[in-house]
């Protein structure tokens, strides 16, 4: 029998140390060491692999003799989850999705796997019961012949189902509740999450089956475990939004197979989520008024080109320093934007409360809504209208110059298409600028202060 023996982890990044450190020398964490049973033992075969595939090992090749089979990807039903993966389901793949408790991330998945009629699933769980899983899909009101359910924690017993079933999709909920006889320590700790993610990508490597983990969140909002994890998985997926809202977002923040900036988001209802197709409707407000410090900016997720609507609120302040609040937008970017509009237009601010809120529930991060911002609040400011009608797209350079953004022609078809009239943009990005609207009028200016002079003066 192998001698066991103990170990210390950082449960903030994995950081393996051979006696308890109060420092990380890894992530420079505090107090984040615990001690765990790890037993010194060399690998026994893997129980998927028959004795010849055991007995044999892999040999170098030349680049240009390897073997390339076009393995074609998995087509799914839901739109928004193919495109963040980058087209589809590759064979093979593992991808990771973590998420705050309650978002959805159980209900997506099993969406998914229900919607694939024609491939075999195997859905693997430790946390809920094969009635749960039962209940959650009458509740979707879909049904499937090919989906198969296992309420199994333990990888080598899985690996036999695996062998026996020869599932083409495979879903794990969660990874956080596997454990490997190869490890002495409980499920969940460092240790363990390691050795089950390890062995669940050789299987998927191997066998050419992608595999989903869920993957718990710690409080900070990152993925639990250790940050090995993150980097063994092909697809880091980010389920966002807030349990009180209708609104999910699943953002890439991983993707060896695709753009890491796409986005999808959908609709939590009571028969499951829905994809929203055209995601600008949900983030421009419909109101019967209208009102200041309102401005509407467009902005770039990935490939798709998105329209949102800033709100802002300038009031005078109660207390001796202002308040700065920004709610899905930087807060950093927010006390620069101020500071040029105070320095550049001659606006006071440093007497106001600013607030500002990007509808919808999304957090943005494009320059290219830098104008908008700006004109929402002077526009709050001064009290004054902007023309619904209107929107912006232009980064705000420090000396109050407005600078030239990517894929602008993208950006005012998405406009021309939800009825605006006018686009403002930097006079930079005229030189490059190939679409020819029908609609919509294109207008330009070469600093901040023209746009302020020139908006409310054509109304």
């Amino acid at each position: 029998m192998a001698k066991a023996k103990t170990s210390f982890f950082c449960q903030s990044c994995g950081h393996q140390a051979p006696k308890w450190l109060g420092k990380c020398p890894s992530c420079n964490e505090w107090n984040t060491f615990v001690e765990e049973l790890v037993e010194v033992s060399s690998h026994p075969a893997e129980v998927w692999k028959t004795p010849t595939q055991a007995r044999s090992k892999p040999q170098p090749k030349l680049l240009q003799d390897v073997d390339f089979e076009s393995l074609p990807k998995i087509a799914c039903q839901d739109p928004e989850f193919s495109r963040v993966l980058g087209g589809g389901i590759v064979p093979g793949s593992l991808v990771l999705i973590g998420g705050e408790p309650g978002i959805g991330k159980s209900t997506l998945l099993l969406q998914v796997a229900l919607s694939l009629t024609d491939t075999k699933v195997l859905y693997v769980t430790g946390e809920e019961s094969e009635q749960q899983i039962k209940l959650r899909a009458d509740r979707l009101e879909k049904k499937s012949d090919s989906l198969y359910i296992l309420t199994e924690t333990n990888t080598q017993a899985i690996f036999k189902h695996l062998v026996d079933l020869e599932p083409e999709l495979i879903i794990v909920d969660s990874i956080q509740t596997l454990f490997s006889d190869q490890i002495e320590s409980g499920p969940g700790s460092v240790s363990q999450i390691r050795e089950c993610a390890l062995e669940l990508m050789r299987f998927a490597k191997e066998s050419n089956t992608p595999i989903f983990l869920v993957g718990h969140i710690t409080k900070e909002g990152s993925i639990a475990g250790p940050k090995v994890l993150e980097h063994l998985v092909d697809t880091v997926l980010q389920f966002e939004g807030d349990r009180h809202m209708i609104y999910r977002i699943l953002r890439t923040t991983k993707n060896r197979f695709g753009s890491t900036s796409e986005l999808g988001i959908y609709e939590m209802l009571g028969s499951g989520l829905r994809a929203v197709t055209n995601p600008s409707e949900i983030l421009l407000s419909q109101r019967d008024e209208p009102a200041s410090g309102v401005a509407i900016g467009t902005l770039m997720e990935g490939n798709r080109p998105l329209l949102v609507e800033i709100q802002s609120l300038v009031s005078t302040t109660s207390y001796g320093t202002a308040q700065r609040t920004a709610n899905g937008y930087d807060g950093k970017r927010l006390n620069m934007l101020l500071a040029v509009i105070e320095k550049r237009g001659g606006y006071k601010l440093s007497t106001q409360d600013v607030f500002l809120n990007i509808t919808g529930g999304i957090r943005v991060d494009d320059p290219a809504l830098d104008l908008a911002t700006c004109l929402s609040v002077v526009s709050s400011y001064e009290d004054k209208i902007i023309d619904s009608s209107k929107c912006f797209a232009a980064e705000v350079g420090l000396g109050g110059e407005l600078r030239s953004v990517t894929r602008i022609d993208q950006r005012i078809a998405e406009a021309e298409k939800l009825g605006f009239k006018e686009i403002w943009i930097s006079k930079y990005n005229l030189k490059g600028l190939n679409y020819k609207p029908k609609s919509i009028q294109i207008k330009s200016a070469a600093s901040l202060m023209d746009v302020i002079m020139n908006i409310w003066r054509q109304n």
